[in-house]
């Protein structure tokens, strides 16, 4: 994967991956908000991804990110809680196995960071609470549910 960084004027550059290209236009959208933008829906296109596999549907998906940064330089983050709500035609444990199944395995922008940030989560599932502020644990486990397509990286 090669990515060039290139600047146009001001606080604006223009990002060329080998597909395509697009503006990153700081502040207005600071590059951190870009990155966990990308890790965000690097998880949503597996909640879509995952339960087709299995011949179910996911709707009206939203994916809520907090992250906590340190104070001071360097501002790293610290912790991510994601917040999944979305409805499917799935019972509630496949809705969760989606959830933990892209964070565990297929998220490759997750599974990135996951050593160095405390990742959090919440499932609110056919508008009902199935997990609230479940903890993942970096590292230990793998859940395989078969290949998938994806988004090219």
């Amino acid at each position: 994967m090669k990515i060039s960084i290139s600047h146009l004027n001001e606080m604006k550059f223009e990002a060329k991956t080998e597909k395509n290209s697009f503006i990153i236009n700081c502040p207005e959208i600071s590059p951190l908000e870009y990155f966990l933008s990308g890790v965000i829906s690097c998880s949503a296109t597996d909640m879509i991804l995952l339960p087709k596999n299995q011949g179910k549907t996911v709707s009206n998906l939203v994916i809520d990110g907090e992250a906590i940064r340190n104070d001071d330089f360097p501002k790293k983050i610290n912790t991510l809680h994601l917040d999944y709500s979305f409805n499917s035609d799935a019972d509630d444990t496949a809705a969760a196995r989606y959830v933990m199944a892209s964070l565990e395995t297929y998220c490759s922008a997750i599974n990135t960071i996951r050593t160095d940030v405390a990742i959090s989560y919440s499932i609110t599932h056919n508008g009902i609470k199935i997990r609230e502020n479940e903890k993942m644990i970096s590292g230990q486990s793998k859940i395989d549910m078969g290949a998938i397509e994806s988004c090219p990286s």
